[in-house]
């Protein structure tokens, strides 16, 4: 039996005090690990099933057999997980901001342990992906203005609820174009929030794509006793 509560980290970063805690959670007799940015919750492990999901629903519908895939926000890493656990991926690239996130990773005190160090086809940058996607240089710095078969982004709450206000350009017709244009052919974006399926924004990104949609995804919160939904927003170039 693990400790009800333990801090495995407490840094400083640009965005405030970021905190890394183990608790157990007595009503599920598990233990979750959750980040706290500036004493608000950030993320946990408690419930991944939207995380996994926005890897999940754009691999099994892009075109490319071996797709490059950038992911924005390394978290605790189900996304970036799920998309390793796709033999047919060819390169995997996640760009972080908060340099403590990937330290977890690499000494594997997380869940997932060294997984994402520990595969060749994963390459993690720290770095600013609102910052990058409006730069021509683009997300890798090896590559002057490489191309993704597939985006996923998960870094703010949701498309109205930053974690910084400077993320807001992000989410207008400039910063769809922007993300877009870092695409190939047939590429796809996809992008996590908390709330459920925002229709104004589907119709912003369907100014820009080719498609764009609003998937639910819908799972039982044994702690509210009740259903909860986020939502995943896919966009094809």
């Amino acid at each position: 039996m693990s400790k009800l509560f333990k801090e495995l980290d407490y840094q400083n970063t640009p965005l405030g005090n970021v905190s890394l805690r183990r608790r157990r959670q007595l009503k599920l007799n598990k233990d979750v690990y959750e980040v706290i940015l500036n004493d608000e919750h950030l993320m946990s492990n408690l419930f991944i099933a939207s995380e996994v999901a926005l890897a999940k629903i754009p691999l099994d519908e892009i075109k490319c057999k071996s797709p490059n895939i950038l992911v924005g926000g390394l978290g605790l890493g189900y996304t970036a997980k799920e998309v390793l656990s796709n033999k047919n991926v060819k390169s995997l690239t996640i760009i972080e901001y908060l340099e403590p996130v990937i330290s977890w990773h690499k000494q594997g005190i997380l869940p997932i342990e060294k997984l994402l160090f520990e595969d060749p086809r994963c390459d993690i940058i720290l770095g600013d992906f609102f910052k990058s996607v409006f730069e021509k240089k683009g997300f890798d710095p090896n590559i002057r203005d490489r191309k993704f078969d597939g985006i996923f982004l998960d870094i703010d709450h949701a498309p109205d609820f930053y974690l910084n206000s400077s993320h807001a350009k992000f989410y207008t017709i400039e910063g769809m174009e922007k993300v877009c244009s870092h695409l190939n052919d047939d590429g796809l974006f996809s992008l996590w929030s908390n709330n459920p399926p925002d229709i104004n924004f589907v119709n912003l990104l369907n100014n820009v794509f080719e498609m764009a949609r609003a998937e639910k995804v819908i799972f039982y919160n044994p702690i509210l006793e009740e259903d909860c939904t986020q939502t995943i927003y896919i966009a094809k170039k």
